[in-house]
């Protein structure tokens, strides 16, 4: 059906295709776009199309398609510019169609097609013949492929009724001597299976036998592996004698050895301070110096009387320290609290050892703090300061009691200092040869 929209009679821009562009036609139509679109500049293309202009014809056929013949459809400039490329490139055809008398011999989609882009009178029926024409020859081809495949398979249903007929007679012919394999096979079975039984009732009293020797020799096997155990037992329990009675004779050995090196270094250091105390000269004693007498110089009792110092004088604590190898055990929380109790117990540790760290490099004496461990939540992660030995004490023991331990574990002689304010302590380390000094004391020093 065609339809006019105005103009003059035998203008074909006004005819309207009232069905849907066939896909022969269409494929065609593109292809002549896209042949054309290569010849128009950026600025004669439609906008929707300038992304396509560097692409290859058949690239832009492919992705732009589509775009390219809703531009054709669309926009009459862009359609007349198409048009132009096509009369340049297909002369013979396009003053054919502009004359109303297509060539027959040409294809009827190439027809249809350049009918489309150029728009001459009469164009929609030269499309929708060329549509029909084509369904025509698609319906022709289908026809033809048609009866091609049913003489192939008529050819092909012969071919395999004849391999059908060959292979069954060659199947009888197998199944006739499998047959006769068959009943020979049964034949030597039957022998075989006789042979079996035979050797079966062997193997039964093989496997008798030989589970007969099995057990008697897992028996022999459990016998000596309960031996070896024994024996091991026993090798492993002398053993663990021997090396407990060689570690204990190791560990007291040592621990002796270190109690009397401790007392000599001690005695020594005591003997030396004392000479540079008195002043001793170097040489022996002369017979002149046994006579009483009063040098000049000489420090009488009265001056010596006038030298003690009080109990809470902190200058004492000095005096015990310089003693030679002095040993200065500290009841921690006991001076934390006397001193700085409302601080947290962390904050109370790490300021105590800042101090006696301190004190240990005045003094150079050795320096044991210890610490209650029954107020620990968890384990502490602490690096003692140098020159301080600090101590928890294990669950179920007090730190007083880690302190009464210290103090036996030193040698009779040493000068041991324990500051405490804990009078149980005081006393208890007295007993044992240990000077007790009261916290206030110490914390007087340290500040």
């Amino acid at each position: 059906m065609v339809e006019t929209a105005g103009g003059g009679p035998g203008d074909g821009a006004a005819e309207v295709l009232d069905r849907p562009l066939p896909d022969g036609v269409r494929r065609r139509v593109v292809q002549i776009v896209s042949d054309g679109f290569g010849g128009l500049t950026l600025g004669e293309l439609p906008a929707q199309l300038r992304q396509y202009a560097r692409f290859a014809p058949n690239r832009r056929a492919k992705f732009a398609g589509n775009a390219m013949a809703a531009a054709l459809e669309t926009d009459p400039l862009f359609r007349q510019r198409i048009g132009e490329k096509l009369r340049e490139a297909q002369p013979e055809l396009s003053g054919a169609l502009d004359s109303g008398s297509p060539p027959p011999a040409a294809d009827p989609l190439d027809v249809a097609a350049a009918a489309y882009v150029l728009r001459p009178a009469g164009w929609v029926k030269l499309v929708t013949a060329a549509g029909e024409e084509a369904l025509r020859a698609d319906a022709e081809r289908a026809d033809e492929e048609s009866r091609a495949e049913l003489e192939r398979l008529r050819e092909q249903l012969d071919r395999s009724r004849e391999q059908t007929r060959t292979e069954t007679e060659r199947l009888r012919t197998e199944l006739e001597t499998a047959r006769k394999e068959a009943e020979a096979l049964h034949r030597k079975l039957r022998a075989a299976l006789s042979d079996v039984k035979r050797g079966e009732a062997a193997l039964r009293k093989a496997q008798a036998e030989m589970e007969a020797l099995r057990s008697e020799g897992q028996a022999q096997v459990s016998a000596a592996e309960s031996e070896t155990r024994r024996l091991k037992a026993r090798l492993a329990e002398t053993e663990a004698a021997l090396e407990a009675g060689r570690k204990a004779a190791r560990e007291g050995r040592s621990v002796e050895d270190m109690r009397v090196r401790l007392l000599l270094d001690t005695v020594l250091d005591a003997a030396q301070g004392l000479r540079r105390e008195l002043a001793l000269p170097p040489v022996s004693v002369r017979p002149a110096e046994t006579v009483d007498a009063v040098e000049p110089g000489r420090m009488s009792p009265k001056d010596i009387a006038a030298r003690a110092l009080s109990e809470h004088d902190p200058a004492i604590l000095d005096q015990l320290l310089a003693l030679p190898q002095a040993h200065l055990v500290v009841d921690g929380y006991n001076v934390t609290k006397t001193g700085y109790p409302q601080m947290p117990l962390e904050k109370q540790r790490l300021r105590l050892l800042g101090q006696l760290s301190q004190l240990a490099a005045q003094t150079g004496a050795e320096v044991t703090c210890v610490f209650d461990g029954a107020e620990l939540a968890a384990p502490v992660l602490l690096a003692p300061p140098r020159g301080v030995r600090v101590l928890f004490s294990k669950p179920g023991v007090t730190a007083d009691e880690l302190i009464r331990q210290l103090v036996r574990a030193e040698p009779p002689g040493r000068p041991v200092i324990v500051a405490s304010t804990d009078r149980e302590v005081a006393d208890g380390v007295a007993r044992v040869g240990a000077r007790p000094v009261a916290s206030a004391v110490l914390l007087k020093r340290l500040s």
